[in-house]
């Protein structure tokens, strides 16, 4: 019997998220292929498995009163306290690591190849590296690459599978979340590639897959599989632009309609010329199909970057200002309106990305006016997301422009993101969830002190602080009494 062992160290691309509390596709993927192999184990680990023993001699830490929960070590598998026996007696170890989009996240931290390849460095099986790190890994923007000695690995290995393969693969690989304790918001892929004949010169996307869609029946059976395990969240997040799925509106309405007691469903990227399209050719109906069957809270997370009609040739970047902005537009006319759980129900988020090529001072005041315009007319914006843009090898960044305009202009950063927090994100915050707004379902996650951080689970939710140690993984109604530059205060009014 061969035993494997996948060893989740997290994962977020461009197209696709897998960073706790959601549930990447390729552990689950990887889980199905090895199924299929007779006579083998298949063993799940995250990288806060590997930590607790290096860290806490596998005893879990308790978050005292005057402490912040170690979220090194927070999402553990129910494998956690048999962790020295399983790497010993593995036979193949595949290791999932790779960030491509770096973030701050509330209760995880993506392992880095500077930590990992230590703590499996001894150990005498076979060695395979596989994700996105195959193509390169940072997690912290404004950065080229991590560079690291791979020669610990007996491997390095892109597993991609096609879509008839992942077809089977991805109902297999659904088991895996009997090893996972905790909720998990599952990822599901709806494409690979981008249907854009010219791509972002930042963009990894495009390197790893050519433009290709999987069928709705395979998408459902997926959702299916994980819906008869008892999971109730789920995110169309991993594809550079839900619009440009060729029946967008159907597979909404056959998820929903064959798994009706979903409690989140929510969607992730959207390019703004497709939204602008989509009005175009059949009023907004993919917009009103998300508004109609997912869950509110719901984003659109548009790539806008730049603002900047330099920075946006030069790069060739999803739209221009005013697409992007007339994109604001279309989705606050169907989606600002208040739903059930107390969100509004489908917003665009705005992403800036600092350090493109022709980036100025000017860019910087560009992007400020832009932003202003549309808080000034009412306009809700669900986020604004800036970071520094990392370099990846085979990107147009890295062959022509490396970090030369971000060592140029990054004295200017600090400042200028401080003046969008304070002058656009606070009061664009007092617009989204107004003083008395009750925000329903608010998952208590981390401690820092006397102070309870949760959210509500779906796509970039906000984060919400309320002065009291609350139950954690428990959920509650919370009453929004006050505000900070990108997160909420509130009372609790009841567990749910």
């Amino acid at each position: 019997m061969t035993k494997y062992t996948i060893l989740d160290c997290y994962t977020d691309e461009p197209a696709g998220l897998g960073v706790p509390p959601y549930l990447g596709t390729y552990p689950r993927y990887i889980a199905g292929y090895l199924s299929e192999e007779q006579g083998s184990e298949m063993t799940y680990l995250t990288i806060d498995d590997l930590r607790l023993w290096k860290k806490y001699d596998g005893k879990v830490p308790v978050t005292k009163k005057s402490q912040k929960t170690d979220i090194r070590v927070y999402n553990l598998t129910s494998n956690s306290r048999s962790v020295p026996d399983i790497l010993q007696t593995t036979d193949v170890l595949i290791v999932i690591l790779g960030v491509h989009t770096p973030g701050k996240y509330l209760s995880a931290i993506p392992g880095t190849l500077k930590e990992v390849l230590p703590l499996i460095s001894h150990l005498h099986c076979e060695k395979i590296l596989t994700g996105p790190a195959v193509y390169g890994t940072s997690l912290y923007g404004g950065r080229f690459a991590e560079k690291a000695d791979l020669s610990v690995f007996d491997g390095v290995k892109d597993y991609d599978f096609s879509y008839d393969e992942i077809a089977g693969y991805a109902i297999e690989g659904s088991s895996i979340i009997s090893q996972i304790p905790d909720i998990r918001m599952i990822e599901i892929e709806t494409s690979k590639g981008c249907s854009r004949k010219r791509h972002c010169s930042f963009c990894t996307e495009p390197l790893k897959h050519r433009l290709e869609f999987r069928k709705i029946k395979d998408i459902t059976a997926e959702i299916n599989a994980f819906y008869k395990l008892g999971c109730r969240y789920f995110r169309l997040g991993k594809q550079s632009c839900f619009y440009s799925y060729p029946d967008a509106e159907k597979l909404l309405k056959t998820v929903r309609k064959q798994c009706p007691g979903i409690t989140v469903l929510h969607i992730d990227n959207a390019n703004p010329v497709k939204v602008i399209e989509d009005k175009t050719e059949a009023d907004s109906s993919i917009t009103k199909a998300v508004v109609k069957y997912c869950t509110p809270g719901n984003i659109a997370a548009f790539g806008a970057e730049s603002f900047d009609p330099k920075v946006y040739e030069a790069n060739h970047l999803n739209a221009t200002a005013e697409q992007t902005y007339e994109a604001v537009r279309i989705l606050n006319r169907f989606g600002a309106g208040r739903g059930e759980n107390g969100m509004p129900r489908f917003l665009p988020g705005i992403n800036i990305l600092l350090g493109l090529a022709e980036e100025d001072k000017e860019t910087l005041e560009i992007n400020y006016r832009w932003l202003k315009r549309m808080l000034d007319e009412n306009l809700l914006l669900r986020r604004i997301n800036i970071r520094q843009i990392s370099i990846f090898p085979g990107t147009m960044m890295y062959e022509k422009v490396g970090n030369r305009y971000l060592r140029k202009n990054r004295k200017y950063y600090w400042s200028w993101r401080k003046k969008i927090r304070t002058e656009i994100d606070l009061p664009m915050l007092k617009n989204l969830c107004p003083e008395d707004t009750l925000l329903k379902d608010v998952r208590a996650e981390i401690y820092d002190g006397k102070t309870t951080f949760g959210r509500q689970l779906g796509t970039y939710p906000l984060i919400v602080g309320t002065r009291e140690r609350l139950e954690l993984d428990s959920s509650y109604d919370v009453k929004i009494t006050g505000y900070m530059l990108r997160s909420l205060i509130g009372e609790v009014i009841s567990k749910v």
